[in-house]
């Protein structure tokens, strides 16, 4: 019992980082996707890029897109804060970019 309680805490530590580190995928898969979102959108219709971007991504990881139309392509890139469940580390700032092509018939 009291090897047990000795070892408690590392068990703890190794559970939130596995934890974390799901967060921190789960956040790169959200700004994948926000990213995605964006261009198309942008590459579809100018000026709709951004709102796409956020409605895509979960609310909690604060997503920022920045949407860059060209003559050709249009490229969005999401950045997404993904919140610490381990003390004393930081929040994790994950970035994604995606470009599209833009659409010919407008």
């Amino acid at each position: 019992m009291l090897e047990f309680a000795g070892f408690l805490p590392i068990l703890l530590l190794v559970g939130m980082a596995a934890i974390q580190l799901g967060l921190i995928g789960y956040g790169i898969s959200q700004a994948g996707s926000a990213a995605r979102a964006a261009a198309r959108a942008e590459s579809l219709e100018t000026g709709t890029g951004a709102a796409a971007g956020v409605a895509a991504a979960s609310d909690w990881l604060n997503p920022t897109p920045q949407v860059g139309p060209g003559t050709d392509t249009t490229t969005a890139t999401v950045t997404v804060t993904v919140p610490s469940v381990v003390p004393l580390f930081d929040p994790v700032t994950v970035e994604r970019t995606a470009t599209m092509p833009n659409d010919t018939d407008n």
